[in-house]
């Protein structure tokens, strides 16, 4: 992506392309409506293909054209770079991944199971990594893209009851230093966002008590909303940040710093 020039007519993001994984909800779907609110032509990938598809039923509008929902097992290789391959197909270019999705399978060290580990480890780390692999082999031809992870405060620090998760957030951190130094120099830039504590189903379904806690903790004494994450991907996908790779923004409120 070139140097900045300015915001582009019709928004941040306009006359581009993106896909979002893990869209049917949550952060996900918010990102997926700010990218397309300020212009971009969007795919909404999630392991739901229905909730994909209603989901970006409702992004789009009367613009139908503008939004395209698949279903996407991104811990499948196969089913991402068919979900690259038609957003390419459908819209003539893939300018920007955000590699979103995500589980969780919370226990203790002593508790949690191999197959839980290994089933956080594939969606985050491995998924992240696909998609990484996919969308720059597209990106690296056109010279130009903006792929942004969705790592955790908690591979910065580390949750009890989530080493699977803790670690699969750490792991995207340093994939996404070690692939920006690989693509830098074919105008690819990869960087990451780190949420904390962001209101969505999953925190709210959080005991009242432990929610509260937790929010006193953060200097800013409330928990995030996830447009407020999107905002931070918008940013990393438009040319705002066309002097960044590497980078790792947090959107916590202020906490860990």
């Amino acid at each position: 992506m070139g140097g900045l020039t300015g915001a582009p007519v019709g928004g941040l993001v306009a006359g581009r392309s993106a896909i979002v994984t893990g869209a049917g909800q949550g952060i996900g779907l918010e990102i997926a409506r700010l990218l397309h609110e300020h212009g971009a032509r969007v795919t909404l990938a999630d392991v739901d293909a229905e909730r994909a598809a209603k989901a970006a039923a409702e992004i789009a509008g009367g613009d139908a054209g503008s939004v395209l929902g698949l279903g996407c097992d991104v811990t499948d290789e196969m089913s991402v770079e068919n979900a690259v391959r038609h957003t390419a197909e459908r819209f003539g270019t893939l300018d920007i991944l955000v590699n979103n999705a995500g589980i969780t399978r919370d226990a203790s060290l002593r508790r949690m199971s191999a197959a839980d580990f290994d089933a956080v480890i594939g969606v985050h780390l491995k998924g992240t990594w696909l998609g990484l692999r996919a969308a720059s082999a597209v990106m690296r031809e056109a010279g130009r893209g903006s792929i942004v992870n969705i790592s955790s405060l908690s591979g910065k620090s580390g949750n009890p009851g989530q080493t699977n998760y803790s670690a699969a957030k750490a792991g995207i951190v340093g994939l996404t230093k070690a692939a920006a130094k690989e693509l830098a120099h074919r105008g690819v830039r990869v960087n990451a966002v780190q949420p904390g504590l962001i209101r969505t189903a999953m925190t709210e379904a959080m005991p009242p008590e432990v929610f509260a806690a937790r929010e006193a903790d953060i200097p800013m004494k409330r928990a995030g909303q996830p447009r407020e994450v999107a905002g931070a991907v918008l940013f990393l996908a438009s040319d705002l940040s066309s002097y960044m790779t590497g980078a790792v923004l947090e959107v916590g409120g202020g906490r860990l710093m």
